[in-house]
């Protein structure tokens, strides 16, 4: 395990290096992480056969281990979650009342990614692929809306279900969700730049060199969190780090533990590890908070911990999909990605500008983002039409979150459970169900907005050049 880090971390440093000395990767933005784990696929042995990751023997197959890691690294993720301490968070009806439209419309979009894919499966890929797995249809949603964590985590729960391609496919539709989200993104910047549906760019602005190659300069260099702890005792990072592995090991402490319950008297049934390592973090966090060391944990630390954990959650996801099984449902997962990226498009070009009050573009191409791959794409592509985040989008975002989190950790869990249950047209219409009931709840609690996609609404700035 430990070469196979030092693999994926001599990856990981040569493609931040290659971003920033490479001019058409930087002109990409493909992000460090995937150009790792491309690398780490062209060198694995199914295509050079030059990087010796480790295997184990299974039965007569040789299996990379790496295939397994983020499945364990997602639960140091969300480990990470409910870490750190946090001021008073905002009651729901506030939330509601200051961010209903991004609340409604971000939770509309992945219910309904989900829900419409499990519909698109029953009615399009079942007849079309008679053999096809019924649960393939939510490795779309788990890929784009979830990224590779999700993606990890549902691959998981199927693969112990019983279909073990799942494993192989779910770093494939994460990647390729991914990619569309950014290269869809900057493609769908640039027109609407031309339509004049940006309030805050006149055109697509060059972003500073510094994001663009990935070192920051002097001036922009800030501090990656507080130190908490002396470190004549211990070191804070490693204060910090051994929290979050706590939460980790109470993880797998409860599901060994758990494990021969579940075997003699509850068939089929197992605990998701990701929750319960957010449990376990939680239960961290209360306790300290309860003996007056709450101050101690500085969020941002761990904040910056779970995002280099999902760094080799990404690169080990994309070095470990399998070609073969890729070639193998390369149709449907051709026709599965497309429908989800029409799916994307069409929340932004015909929802985006009915649900939110002001700066419709904007908060809506951060949402493509994110439902296509990652939060961090969502900013990239935020950034660029939003360069001084005028449009509060992140701050609204930032608030809803913290009423979505629930529903989105319920999905996650509840969603894989029903669908081997085989149970996918009435989880289908339920999730539905659900996208229809929150953008009926955004117009009647906020409104509808039927203005022209290109008018300004109040609240709106317009670009400095067109000022003068």
């Amino acid at each position: 395990m430990f070469v196979d880090f030092a693999i994926i971390s001599g990856l990981l440093v040569a493609a931040h290096l290659m971003r920033a000395t490479v001019k058409w990767l930087q002109s990409l933005f493909i992000p460090a992480p995937i150009i790792a784990g491309l690398l780490g696929l062209l060198g694995s042995e199914q295509v050079l056969g030059i990087l010796p990751f480790s295997t184990s023997l299974e039965g007569e197959l040789h299996v990379v281990n790496m295939t397994s890691y983020p499945s364990y690294l997602v639960a140091i993720l969300f480990g990470s979650l409910f870490i750190g301490y946090r001021p008073q968070r905002p009651a729901f009806r506030t939330i509601i009342r200051e961010t209903g439209d991004t609340f409604f419309y971000n939770l509309a979009t992945a219910a309904g990614q989900f829900g419409f894919a499990l519909l698109f499966g029953a009615l399009v890929l079942a007849p079309l692929y008679p053999t096809l797995n019924p649960a393939f249809a939510i490795m779309m949603p788990a890929g784009f809306v979830g990224g590779h964590g999700t993606a990890a985590v549902i691959g998981d729960i199927l693969d112990k279900a019983g279909w073990h391609e799942a494993l192989f496919l779910r770093g494939g539709l994460a990647t390729i969700g991914l990619l569309s989200g950014l290269f869809g993104g900057i493609l769908l910047i640039n027109i609407a730049t031309r339509r004049h549906w940006t309030r805050l760019v006149k055109s697509p602005h060059e972003l500073p060199e510094s994001l663009r190659r990935g070192f920051l300069t002097a001036d922009e260099q800030t501090s990656m969190g507080r130190q908490t702890v002396s470190s004549i005792s211990l070191d804070p990072l490693a204060w910090h780090f051994g929290l979050v592995m706590c939460a980790f090991g109470g993880a797998m402490l409860i599901d060994m533990a758990a494990k021969p319950l579940l075997q003699g008297g509850a068939q089929g049934i197992t605990l998701p590890l990701f929750a319960l390592a957010m449990l376990a973090g939680a239960l961290i966090q209360f306790v300290l908070n309860r003996i007056g060391l709450g101050e101690s944990v500085d969020r941002e630390v761990v904040v910056r911990i779970g995002s280099t954990v999902s760094d080799y959650l990404i690169a080990f996801g994309v070095a470990s999909i399998s070609l073969k099984v890729v070639v193998d449902h390369a149709l449907p997962l051709t026709i599965m990605s497309l429908f989800g990226i029409v799916y994307c498009v069409a929340m932004l070009y015909f929802l985006s500008r009915r649900i939110f009050h002001n700066y419709w573009f904007e908060r809506g191409i951060f949402v493509y983002g994110w439902t296509t791959g990652v939060v961090a794409i969502g900013i990239l592509l935020l950034r660029i039409v939003d360069p001084k985040f005028q449009s509060r989008t992140l701050e609204d975002y930032g608030v809803a979150y913290l009423g979505m989190a629930l529903f989105e950790i319920t999905m996650m869990i509840v969603i894989p459970l029903l669908v081997v249950k085989e149970m996918n047209l009435a989880l289908s219409a339920v999730l539905i169900g659900a996208f229809v009931i929150c953008l009926s709840l955004s117009g009647l609690i906020i409104g509808w907005f039927n203005a022209p996609r290109d008018a300004f609404r109040p609240g709106e700035e317009q670009p400095e050049e067109s000022k003068s």
